[in-house]
């Protein structure tokens, strides 16, 4: 099918995607999922891929210099190839470092994923909040932005937990994972100056409301949960608000490196209607 032309005053006409072109979800593993559970909600016909650059996870220990050249080097390869609609980079800390060099370099709509600062701060009753992330993301300029913006009145106490990583990539494949890891992350945040008194904690990778129950049982009751993908599926709803989708086939999974321990994840993608498995 060939796209059509939308005329704007004042400009040359633009033109629609064409009706097959996917949306990219791209992420360090497969925390994106997260995210793409929201788009399908919002968008069941829309022609997916799903991109994890297990090759290069974790990007939480990496260095900015090293993320920022990877992610824009796949993304940019990735959509020459690919030629989605839009991309969603379904990750904290790919997002923190480098969104704004990606957008600069691609020609199509980019919606990145940032921690949920803003509606913590507003669901926030004792104005003391936690973040978990990993240790790139905590440590961002970005981050300091978003809280002196939207929680200048708050206390947010951080914490990395790289644990909580490998934790949630461990679940998905149906592995068993110490409760201690939940419990370590709880009370690095509790022991803060006024950790006692948290009764929201933002989920500051995308990883990580795959294990949100395990960090519930952790934080004992009394203390909410909240991410950001929800509002990336809206965003990316309304980017495409007006366009055709057409599925030609089922879905892809793509991934940097193909081995034996992404077979154990099949089960899960091709209930994410990610029913095929590739590597780029």
């Amino acid at each position: 099918m060939t796209s059509s032309p939308l005329p704007v005053a004042g400009s040359l006409p633009l033109r629609l995607p064409a009706a097959q072109a996917p949306l990219l979800l791209f992420d360090s593993g497969v925390g994106g999922l997260s995210v793409l559970a929201q788009v399908r909600a919002l968008l069941p016909q829309a022609p997916v891929i799903y991109v994890a650059d297990n090759a290069g996870l974790p990007y939480g220990t990496k260095t900015e210099a090293q993320i920022a050249a990877r992610v824009s080097g796949l993304l940019g390869r990735l959509t020459e190839r690919l030629r989605p609609r839009l991309v969603c980079i379904a990750c904290n800390t790919a997002s923190t470092i480098a969104l704004a060099s990606v957008r600069e370099v691609l020609e199509v709509p980019i919606v990145g994923t940032v921690p949920a600062i803003k509606p913590a701060a507003a669901l926030t009753r004792s104005g003391v909040i936690g973040l978990l992330g990993t240790q790139a993301t905590i440590r961002q300029g970005y981050v300091d932005r978003l809280e002196a913006e939207f929680a200048a009145d708050k206390r947010l106490l951080r914490h990395g937990a790289p644990e909580l990583v490998a934790a949630a990539e461990a679940r998905l494949r149906g592995q068993d994972v110490d409760p201690a890891v939940f419990d370590r992350a709880a009370q690095a945040l509790r022991e803060q100056p006024d950790g006692a008194r948290i009764d929201t904690v933002v989920l500051a990778c995308t990883h990580f409301p795959l294990i949100e129950a395990d960090l519930g049982r952790a934080f004992g009751p009394g203390v909410s949960f909240i991410d950001g993908s929800a509002g990336i599926a809206r965003r990316i709803a309304t980017l495409t608000q007006g366009q055709d989708f057409v599925r030609e086939a089922p879905d892809l999974a793509l991934f940097t490196r193909l081995d034996a321990d992404v077979e154990t994840l099949r089960p899960v993608l091709a209930a994410q209607g990610l029913e095929r498995i590739a590597c780029f």
